[in-house]
């Protein structure tokens, strides 16, 4: 566009107050309505104009479409459309405008407290689009350094693996079940984890070179290992000075067709029996808490426990 074509897109009085307004805000139909206090009809027009000449973007939201200017919009444009805008002859105007829109985005702040002030107390109760474990597993896994070598003991199909694989340097995951190594390693082939390699081998004894890894990590699985301690003590021996050890696993309960239904050898764990076994290990910096009791019978509690080493 050449400025003779911008000047005759801002020689209107009403098209200047729309991107008075516009400039930092994006208002729909309506809001300009109240805002400048004209007929949809008059505006519709006005921002067809500007939306065609590249002034204005168009965006719909729902039911709605909202009005803005464009993000990419040349420097040359936005220095003579705020130079016009300063030498309108409509300072009285302009300032009515401006009033009158914080009239309307306070009430737009205003309802969208509402809504989370009725949603106080059951918001994690409540559908949130996006808002599933699984993105949320990815917001977090951000945080992890990509330099970081991790081994998953007790890792079954290999879910927190390949998550884990997204973004570490190199996971080790380790089970105890010929066929779910071969299967995971499989699913970790096709998915191009080159950085993910599955092992066959026991939580006691994992097939990991001792101070090779940063992380090391037990998700549901120390309570299947017949000696925990035990598996706690080869966890220590493969972390490299400073690693880290994660533990998610269950308090301890007496739900005893756990042992049937999950082949659990253990029936949970009590704080303060992890965190004296992490100590014996040699561990230090133990933090070990309870997390939200499961609703449904027979309530199991999460406990997680970290320690370094």
């Amino acid at each position: 566009m050449n400025w003779v074509q911008a000047l005759k897109l801002l020689a209107d009085p009403t098209r200047l107050r729309l991107l008075a307004v516009l400039q930092h805000d994006n208002l729909s139909v309506a809001e300009l309505q109240e805002v400048l206090n004209m007929g949809q009809s008059r505006i519709s027009t006005h921002l067809g104009i500007l939306r065609k000449g590249g002034l204005l973007i168009d965006q719909r939201e729902g039911k709605k479409i909202f009005y803005q200017w464009p993000p990419d919009l040349a420097p040359s444009l936005i220095q003579l459309i705020q130079t016009t805008l300063e030498h309108a002859t409509l300072s009285r105007e302009f300032a009515r405008d401006q009033e009158t829109l914080k009239t309307v985005l306070k009430r737009r702040r205003e309802q969208t407290q509402a809504y989370f002030n009725a949603l106080a107390g059951r918001a994690d109760k409540k559908y949130c689009p996006g808002r599933s474990w699984q993105n949320l597993a990815h917001l977090f896994l951000e945080l992890i350094p990509p330099s970081l070598e991790i081994a998953d003991l007790g890792a079954g199909e290999g879910l927190i693996s390949r998550s884990l694989a997204l973004r570490a340097k190199k996971v080790i995951a380790v089970d105890n079940s010929e066929k779910m190594v071969k299967h995971s390693q499989q699913q970790a082939e096709k998915l191009g984890l080159k950085n993910l390699e599955f092992r066959m081998g026991d939580l006691e004894a994992p097939p990991i070179e001792k101070n090779s890894v940063d992380v090391v990590i037990f998700s549901q699985a120390l309570h299947h290992a017949a000696n925990p301690q035990r598996a706690l003590q080869a966890a220590y021996t493969l972390l490299r000075n400073q690693g880290k050890l994660l533990i998610l696993d269950l308090k301890q309960h007496h739900y005893e067709a756990a042992r049937k239904l999950y082949s659990d050898t253990w029936l949970g764990f009590r704080e303060n029996d992890l965190t004296r076994w992490l100590k014996r290990c040699g561990f230090t910096q133990v933090f070990c808490r309870l997390l939200e009791r499961e609703e449904k019978k027979p309530h199991f509690q999460p406990l997680l426990a970290s320690a370094i080493k």
